[in-house]
């Protein structure tokens, strides 16, 4: 599922975090972090009003992807933009409790969610995720393993008890094989 959310708007309903707050877009992108990662199929995209200089970009990561609107353009006007570009609306929720950004979204057959109501979703514990059938058993590597990584790796594995050098194989048994000599006429 592909998120476009009303950055502003939703720190507005965030509690902890207050629009006054000198890093507000960061403590809201790094609660968005944490839905996102929760689920790999999330994407964020967050649009801000009136960014500073430079800072929308050490904020993208991990699911996240955050614009900020420039002068005279505000974040709605950015918002609505990028809803009339969306091909598949089922795709998409767009969280905003602006009115025309909400209408456009509805306009174009988008879910909307209102910024009350995805904090909600934002607080709520993530469902812990159950095996797959398709899942694999985690492997489980030796400490001789670990230490042959590590030397790989160009690093040089602990030395303390745990640490093992690594595991000589077994020398193959000798097993004698007579072998049949063929004369050339």
């Amino acid at each position: 599922m592909k998120f476009l959310i009303d950055g502003h708007n939703l720190i507005g309903q965030m509690p902890g975090i207050s629009l006054s707050d000198e890093d507000d877009e960061a403590k809201l992108v790094l609660a968005l972090r944490g839905f996102a990662t929760a689920d790999r199929r999330r994407s964020l995209i967050v649009v801000f009003d009136h960014g500073v200089y430079g800072h929308p970009h050490s904020l993208d990561g991990y699911g996240v992807a955050c614009f900020f609107a420039r002068s005279p353009q505000d974040a709605d006007t950015q918002l609505i933009k990028r809803i009339t570009a969306i091909t598949r609306p089922s795709e998409w929720r767009v969280i905003t409790s602006d009115r025309e950004v909400a209408r456009a979204a509805t306009s174009h057959n988008i879910r909307v969610t209102s910024s009350h109501d995805f904090v909600h979703e934002l607080s709520a514990p993530a469902k812990p995720r159950t095996a797959q059938p398709t899942d694999k058993p985690e492997a489980r590597l030796s400490p001789a393993q670990i230490n042959e990584w590590l030397r790989l790796f160009g690093e040089e594995p602990e030395h303390s008890a745990e640490a093992i050098a690594p595991v000589q194989q077994p020398k193959a048994e000798k097993t004698q094989v007579r072998k049949k000599r063929v004369r050339k006429r």
